[in-house]
């Protein structure tokens, strides 16, 4: 028997996330689909290692768009509906802001949340609490404009908020609100879950993050985030879906501008009606379409268009000792000398040292999750892939331990406890390694940059222009809805959709 089909419906590039949520809903419509994954493993950055014996989370902070069960949000429908069944734990807190002159944690529930800042800055709670509903309109215009698209004119009567938000940036949208800069500084730490400051952010962007968090708190999975991936995977191929593992695809081929199958590193060519790809555009239009030809010289004006965003940083430790006899009360801290995001952005071109860190210790949301007497910290910096690019080979190890020192011992100052001398094991991850990991251009995590010209809505516009070569569509962080594993669920679906509608249409004509 053949290793593969003479023919798919769809072949999907990656089993991340966003490529495994694709596969998902295609099966769904009773498509016949592959899934092609360079790794032994699915997931991505949806992942775990072990060492010292312990599973250890890679990646995930804390999952957005989950909710509670007979109530869930929009990534947790998803799973649901397509019988992924997940072990969700709540994140105790927002976050704790450690910042110049703060020292506050805060919990989400928007008049829980407000009150929480007017407490650390009086007179506040009113505006703050009016800024988190309108944030929370936005994000619930957001929801159904991405399902139920209108005209412009009927837009600005059902979602005159969002209308009327939509071209101004984070930041001057806050400043109409007149609040002191500390409650602004209260309210921004979540910035860097979207990479970009403040000042260039869209508010769009800043008001779906802060409601789907501070409105309805986040979650992490009970057996890490490799626990979704792997149900996700195996919920897929109970539906149908052939996945093969260690299987890079070199070659996307096109013919008359239109995608027909791909070319494997040991050289399968197979052949299918579509094709989903979860590597960068970058990398296809570059270095992975076959023939060359068939690139049209627009498909580069639009990747060089648009920024890359950031990459990663992590220390992991895990300690010989729990959380509450080292001192730490915190499953979140944002720790910075400064709150001004252009600043912390321009540091985040370097290699560090990092002017701001979030700290993450996964056992005060997740006990069970070392051996007992034990915890797992993860200190993280997200920098921008243009400092880390400037490294050379014979200097690699070396800058990766120098700015691993000062990261560590910039929290062990925080947290009053030396942590180099209550580690077990000490893991360090860089761009490099992500980039190695899971080949992401230029080890970027976070995709595209959503600036003021370029960012969902603006994507959503021009998203018939960007497909540039037919029956070829892209999912992962660098699509429309951008960096982070709720929105991989949802540029996966989007992927598949487009796939879908894109049958019907042919099939109508027909």
């Amino acid at each position: 028997m053949k290793f593969y089909k003479d023919h798919y419906d769809v072949i999907v590039i990656g089993g991340a996330l966003a490529g495994l949520s694709s596969a998902l809903m295609l099966a769904n419509k009773g498509k016949d689909v592959l899934v092609l994954e360079r790794h032994n493993l699915p997931g991505g950055l949806a992942t775990s290692f072990v060492r010292g014996g312990v599973e250890i989370e890679a990646t995930l902070h804390e999952m957005m768009s989950i909710g509670e069960k007979g109530n869930r949000l929009k990534v947790g429908k998803f799973l649901e509906d397509m019988g992924v069944e997940i072990d969700w734990l709540d994140v105790p807190e927002a976050y704790h802001a450690s910042l110049p002159g703060i020292e506050v944690t805060l919990h989400p529930g928007l008049e829980r949340f407000s009150r929480e800042v007017d407490a650390e800055v009086p007179g506040t709670y009113d505006k703050v609490l009016r800024l988190l509903q309108l944030c929370n309109t936005v994000y619930e215009s957001v929801n159904e404009l991405s399902i139920h698209p209108m005209s412009k004119a009927k837009m600005l009567m059902k979602h005159e908020a969002f209308v009327k938000t939509a071209g101004y940036s984070a930041l001057e949208v806050i400043e109409t609100f007149d609040l002191p800069q500390k409650a602004v500084d209260l309210l921004s730490p979540y910035w860097i879950y979207v990479g970009n400051p403040l000042s260039t952010l869209p508010f769009t962007i800043f008001a779906v993050l802060m409601a789907d968090y501070i409105g309805y708190g986040s979650k992490v999975p009970k057996k890490l985030s490799h626990e979704m991936s792997l149900k996700m995977a195996e919920r897929a191929e109970a539906m149908g879906v052939q996945i093969e593992y260690r299987q890079q695809v070199e070659k996307i081929l096109v013919r008359d501008g239109k995608a027909y199958g791909v070319r494997t590193a040991r050289g399968d060519e197979i052949f299918a009606d579509y094709v989903i790809s979860s590597a960068y555009p970058n990398k296809v239009y570059t270095s992975m379409i076959e023939p060359a030809s068939a690139v049209p010289e627009k498909a580069f004006k639009l990747v060089n268009g648009r920024k890359i965003s950031l990459s990663a940083f992590t220390v992991f430790l895990l300690l010989d000792q729990t959380a509450e006899q080292l001192g730490i009360r915190d499953f979140n801290v944002f720790r910075g000398e400064t709150m001004d995001t252009d600043e912390i952005f321009r540091n985040y071109l370097t290699t560090g040292p990092y002017n701001y860190l979030t700290a993450i210790t996964l056992n005060l949301a997740n006990p069970t999750c070392t051996p007992e007497g034990t915890c797992i910290l993860s200190i993280t910096a997200l920098p921008r892939v243009d400092g880390w690019k400037q490294v050379r080979a014979e200097d690699y190890d070396r800058v990766k331990h120098e700015t691993a020192k000062t990261t560590v011992e910039t929290m062990s100052r925080y947290f009053g406890v030396d942590l180099l001398a209550h580690a077990l094991e000490v893991i360090i991850e860089t761009p490099m390694t992500v980039s190695h990991y899971t080949g992401m251009w230029n080890g970027c995590v976070y995709g595209y940059m959503h600036c003021m010209d370029d960012h969902i809505i603006a994507r959503l516009q021009t998203a018939e222009e960007e497909r540039v070569i037919e029956h070829l569509e892209f999912s992962g962080a660098h699509s429309i809805s951008g960096n982070g594993m709720g929105p991989a669920v949802t540029n996966g679906r989007k992927a598949a959709k487009n796939v879908l509608d894109t049958m019907a249409a042919e099939e109508a004509s027909k």
